[in-house]
């Protein structure tokens, strides 16, 4: 009998465990996890009014998975002086709309300083 009562306690902590892996597996793979460390409640800077937009880019990035992901980047790239960017999680991309000339280079060195990985970055004429 005591080894069935043991046996039983170790199936419960093991059940216990397993539902609460999947359920975070789930919530991760939907997008909703802090997978970064975060816990998605950071607050989005809202993208600056620009006078005048010179230019339009498009930056596809790898390595975003999650909310608090596409916050980051969104974050980084419009406290930037003349950058209005709006951040595409699930489509992997970015769409910056510059007020001032940036060069692609300070863009990708934005992104790249948390950890994401500019794919490319084309300008729209």
């Amino acid at each position: 009998m005591g080894s069935f009562l043991s046996n039983l306690i170790i199936i419960l902590i093991l059940l216990f465990v397993l539902f609460f892996s999947v359920k975070g597996a789930v919530s991760h793979f939907r997008g909703e996890g802090s997978c970064c460390g975060g816990g998605g409640s950071e607050v989005r800077i809202k993208p600056g009014k620009l006078s005048g937009v010179i230019a339009v880019k498009t930056v596809k990035i790898d390595g975003m998975h999650c909310k608090h992901c596409y916050t980051r980047v969104a974050n980084a790239l419009n406290s930037m002086d003349g950058v209005n960017a709006i951040v595409y999680g699930k489509k992997g991309k970015a769409v910056v709309k510059l007020g001032k000339d940036i060069s692609d280079e300070e863009i990708i060195r934005v992104i790249s300083d948390l950890d994401y990985r500019v794919v490319s970055v084309e300008t729209k004429a």
